[in-house]
C-alpha cells in the first residue's frame, strides 16, 4: 500500500467551498480509480481552516495515475486559488510488515 497524507491550509472565506469540492474529489477518486482504496477528508477540530486528506493507493503507480486523471486535474485547478499552504507526505508499509 502507498499512503498519501495531505494537509491544506485554506483561505477562511473559501473553507466551505473547498470542503464541498474535496469531498467530491474523494468520491470521484474512490469511484473512478479501482486502485484507490481509501480517501478520507478530515477537518481540524479547532475550527481553523485546515483540511487533512488520508489516501491509500495500491502502489506509487496508482497514485501517479491519480495525478494524471481528468478529475484530479480539474480539482487541482479549481481549488488552487483557495489554498494558502499545502504539505504532502508519502508513506508505505514497513517492508517487515507481515
Amino acid at each position: 500500500m502507498f499512503c498519501v497524507a495531505v494537509t491544506f491550509e485554506i483561505e477562511p472565506t473559501a473553507f466551505k467551498a473547498f470542503v464541498r469540492r474535496v469531498r467530491k474529489q474523494a468520491n470521484d477518486s474512490l469511484t473512478l480509480e479501482p486502485l484507490c482504496h481509501r480517501f478520507d477528508v478530515l477537518v481540524a477540530d479547532d475550527l481553523s481552516a485546515r483540511v487533512f486528506l488520508y489516501e491509500l493507493y495500491e502502489d506509487r503507480e496508482a497514485f501517479d495515475a491519480h495525478l494524471r486523471s481528468a478529475h484530479f486535474l480539474a480539482f487541482d485547478g479549481e481549488v488552487a486559488p483557495m489554498v494558502v499552504n499545502k504539505t504532502v507526505l508519502f508513506w508505505r508499509l514497513d517492508p517487515g510488515h507481515a
